[in-house]
């Protein structure tokens, strides 16, 4: 068999149709800039700019085009949230199971006083929201929690969540990465005040482009992270205060957001519904396959509900590095071993320091590849 891509959850393979394209005819034939011309390229560009906007705030369940704010990937739209709300004595609530995305900010400003409390998840990365409740303090400021784990793919509960920081009057961050394009995110009804995106997972855009979706009353709290030219207001060299423009400076990414167009109609036309169900159905597959297997561990759900598709297995006679090298070497499957940029989410599932082996599908992964890998794994542990 040709190679087999498993490895969706760290970036998408292959992008939704139209993607290349559509990014090769903005390089081709349009070129311009926006914001900083008045010809007619310039005005096709930004037509699609604000197009992408629109479909992200249905994608979202967003009322406001402008509060869409594009930034290059989802770390950088954490670091935005999260550097440019927090300040020294105020503390925030996350989980157990997140990512270096979000942690590694608030470790860092951790030692310029800002404090943190981690939510434990259960063994399998499940939460119980009302533990986030007893963790509030008087000084609490927000929550900021990803929807889905990227190690093993267990979704945490946060319309809880969001029903808690309402109550406690808590800015509440939404960490998309691995639900985006996958789940139905719907920003009123988790009572979200930001969601931080990225384009190139389940969204099948390209690398480089992500962004976040953010009330007024949140964007009013954040300051910018980066300052410049944003083709407004040039009269001044002050920072506009009205969004987009306050949280985008610099020159956009012009083909990515042309690739993100393009994917997210794909997603529009396939609907997210479909795309679940393909994706859960090779997810019973390949679990069903596994459980047959000895001494090859599930770390996570071992089933089909409250998880995205991915999924980390723990070969307990076996390094998992070398389980993973072999089904690259051997088989030309790819995976990705290791800790995935989570030590946390790795400590909680019991699998530090020795790391996971990921696989994780899209709804273009076939049927014949999941047998493969299956097949593949069971060469491997013999």
């Amino acid at each position: 068999m040709n190679s087999v891509y498993l490895d969706n959850a760290a970036t998408s393979f292959p992008k939704a149709p139209g993607v290349a394209e559509s990014m090769s005819d903005y390089i081709l034939n349009v070129g311009c800039n926006v914001n900083r011309g008045v010809y007619s390229g310039a005005h096709a560009a930004q037509s699609v700019v604000f197009e992408t906007r629109e479909m992200l705030c249905e994608l979202f369940n967003f009322d406001k085009t402008e509060n869409v704010v594009f930034t290059k990937n989802i770390t950088e739209s954490l670091n935005v949230l999260i550097k440019g709300l927090l300040k020294p004595g105020d503390h925030v609530i996350v989980s157990s199971m997140e990512h270096n995305a979000v942690m590694r900010p608030l470790v860092s400003m951790s030692k310029l006083g800002i404090e943190f409390d981690r939510v434990p998840c259960n063994v399998d990365g499940s939460m119980d929201s009302c533990l986030v409740e007893c963790r509030i303090k008087p000084n609490t400021k927000a929550v900021i929690m990803t929807h889905a784990s990227n190690v093993c793919g267990t979704i945490l509960p946060l319309a809880e969540v969001g029903r808690i920081c309402r109550e406690h009057n808590l800015f509440f961050i939404i960490d998309s990465a691995q639900t985006a394009g996958f789940l139905d995110l719907d920003f009123k009804a988790l009572n979200a005040d930001a969601i931080a995106f990225t384009g190139h997972k389940s969204l099948l855009g390209p690398q480089g482009m992500g962004g976040f979706v953010i009330n007024d009353a949140l964007a009013s709290a954040v300051s910018p992270f980066i300052e410049g030219g944003t083709g407004s207001l040039s009269d001044s060299e002050e920072q506009p205060s009205y969004l987009p423009d306050k949280f985008e400076s610099g020159t956009m990414n012009l083909p990515g957001v042309f690739g993100l167009h393009a994917s997210l109609k794909h997603l529009k036309e396939v609907g997210l519904e479909e795309i679940r169900q393909t994706e859960l159905s090779l997810v019973k597959r390949f679990i069903d396959k596994v459980n047959m297997m000895k001494d090859v561990r599930i770390a996570g759900i071992n089933g089909t509900e409250g998880r995205t598709a991915s999924i980390s297995l723990d070969f307990k006679k076996f390094d998992n590095s070398e389980i993973s090298f072999a089904l690259s070497n051997d088989y030309n499957i790819m995976t990705r071993c290791g800790l995935h940029c989570a030590p946390s989410s790795h400590k909680t599932l019991g699998t530090f320091p020795q790391g996971t082996v990921r696989f994780s599908f899209s709804h273009f992964t076939t049927e014949k590849e999941i047998d493969y890998a299956i097949d593949s794994i069971n060469k491997c542990i013999r």
